[in-house]
C-alpha cells in the first residue's frame, strides 16, 4: 500500500528509508532543569524512529531566542550533552534525526528575558498573548535589531549548529516559518527596515541567507535544510506579495544547494492563522530543484498522491505522529490513525501521559485481543 511513500529518498548526504517524515512538534517536555533535553524525550523520539526522517521540535539557539516553557535548547554544553540520548536512541533503531534551530524573535515574552523587550526585524508587536509559566501575557513591542544584534544572532546559529554536530544529529534545519524571527525578516508586514536587510525581496532574504551560510560552513549544504510557511498570516506576520518573497527565498535555497526544503501549508484548521490563500509550492518547486517536503494536515492517501505525482518528494506528518508512534507501519498496512488525546496538558505539560504512552498498532491489537 502507498508504495511511493516507502521508496528511499536521498537528500544531499541524508538518506531517508521512506518518505513519511515526522514534522517538528513543540511538546514542552524539557523541564527540570529548564530547556535541557531528558530521557523522556529520548523515549519519545526512539518510538517514532520509523519515520524516514525526524525533524525535531523547535530547539532554541540562545536564551534570548527561546520563549516557550520547557522547550529544549542547544546553546549550552549541558543541553548538547543531554541531546545525545535522543540521537543515540533514534540511530539505534536505524532512524535519521535532524535538529530544527529556532529563534522566536518578537514572540519571546519579556518574562523569559528578565523583563527586557524582545527584538525583531523592526519595531512591531505580535497580536495575542504569550504562553508563560505564569499564564498568558501580552506580547511586548519588539525593538528593531541593530547590525550588532544581527551578527551576534548569526553567531548563535553557528554555535547551535556546532553543538548539534557534537550531539550526534544527522543535520540541521533552519526554522524560517510560522512568524518567528527569520520569517519576521522575510515578510514586509513585519520588516520595515530601510537598510540592506529590508525593502526588496532580495534584501529581506539576506538575514536568512547569512544564517544558512553559517550553518553550511559547519555542516556542508548537503546536511542543511529549511522550513518555510508560504501561507498567509502567521502569528501576525504576513506579506503583501507572497509569491515574490517566497520565490526569492527559494532562489536562495537553490543557489546554496540545500539538502531539503520543507513547506508548512496548513489546511482550514491550521494552527498559525490564515490559510485560505494560494499555496506557493508549485512556484518553489519550479525554482528549487532539491528535495521538497510538504506539510501539513495530510491523510495517507493525500500524501501518496502528492509524492506519486511529483508534487513533492516527501510529506511530514505532525499531529498524527503524536498519537501514532508507529505511523509509517500503520500507513503501510492501511490501518486507521489513532486519535490524539485532545487535552491541553497532554500536548505541552512536562508529563509522560499523552507523550510516550500511545500504543503501537501491535500493542493496541494485543490489548484488544486479551
Amino acid at each position: 500500500m502507498h508504495d511511493s511513500l516507502f521508496e528511499p529518498l536521498k537528500m544531499g548526504a541524508l538518506e531517508a528509508k521512506n518518505r513519511i517524515f515526522m514534522a517538528p512538534l513543540t511538546r514542552g517536555r524539557a523541564a527540570d532543569p529548564m530547556f535541557e533535553p531528558n530521557e523522556l524525550m529520548a523515549t519519545y523520539y526512539r518510538q517514532r524512529s520509523n519515520a524516514g526522517m525526524i525533524l525535531t521540535e523547535a530547539t532554541g539557539i540562545s536564551t534570548e531566542g527561546l520563549g516557550w516553557p520547557s522547550a529544549p535548547g542547544i546553546w549550552s554544553a549541558e543541553q548538547t550533552e543531554a541531546w545525545k540520548a535522543s540521537t543515540e536512541a533514534v540511530h539505534a533503531e536505524g532512524g535519521l534525526i535532524v535538529c530544527q534551530l529556532w529563534h522566536m524573535g518578537r514572540i519571546v515574552a519579556p518574562y523569559f528575558l528578565g523583563g527586557e523587550r524582545p527584538f525583531s526585524a523592526s519595531e512591531t508587536k505580535a497580536p495575542g498573548e504569550a504562553h508563560t509559566p505564569e499564564g498568558r501575557q501580552e506580547y511586548a513591542t519588539a525593538r528593531a535589531m541593530t547590525h550588532e544584534d544581527i551578527q551576534r544572532t548569526i553567531g548563535d546559529y553557528r554555535r547551535a549548529a556546532e553543538n548539534a554536530k557534537i550531539a550526534g544529529f544527522d543535520g540541521v534545519q533552519l526554522h524560517s516559518a510560522n512568524g518567528y524571527l527569520v520569517d519576521q525578516f522575510l515578510r514586509n508586514g513585519t520588516n520595515h527596515r530601510t537598510d540592506e536587510y529590508g525593502g526588496s525581496p532580495e534584501n529581506r532574504t539576506r538575514f536568512m541567507r547569512e544564517i544558512l551560510e553559517a550553518l553550511i560552513d559547519v555542516w556542508g549544504a548537503d546536511r542543511v535544510g529549511i522550513r518555510l510557511s508560504p501561507n498567509g498570516d502567521s502569528q501576525g506576520t504576513d506579506d503583501s506579495d507572497p509569491a515574490s518573497i517566497f520565490g526569492a527565498a527559494a532562489k536562495v535555497c537553490e543557489e546554496l544547494g540545500l539538502a531539503f526544503v520543507e513547506l508548512r501549508q496548513p489546511g482550514p484548521d491550521g494552527t498559525f492563522g490564515q490559510t485560505d490563500v494560494p499555496k506557493q509550492d508549485a512556484l518553489i518547486r519550479e525554482i528549487y530543484k532539491g528535495a521538497l517536503i510538504l506539510n501539513s494536515d495530510y491523510s495517507a492517501e493525500e500524501a501518496d498522491a502528492d509524492v506519486s505525482s511529483g508534487r513533492c518528494d516527501a510529506v511530514s506528518f505532525g499531529r498524527p505522529y503524536i498519537s501514532n508512534p508507529d505511523l509509517a507501519h500503520r500507513i503501510k498496512v492501511g490501518a486507521e490513525f489513532a486519535p490524539n488525546k485532545d487535552v491541553p496538558k497532554s500536548w505541552y505539560f512536562p508529563i509522560p501521559e499523552g507523550y510516550v504512552d500511545y500504543p503501537t498498532l501491535a500493542e493496541q491489537q494485543a490489548a484488544q485481543a486479551s
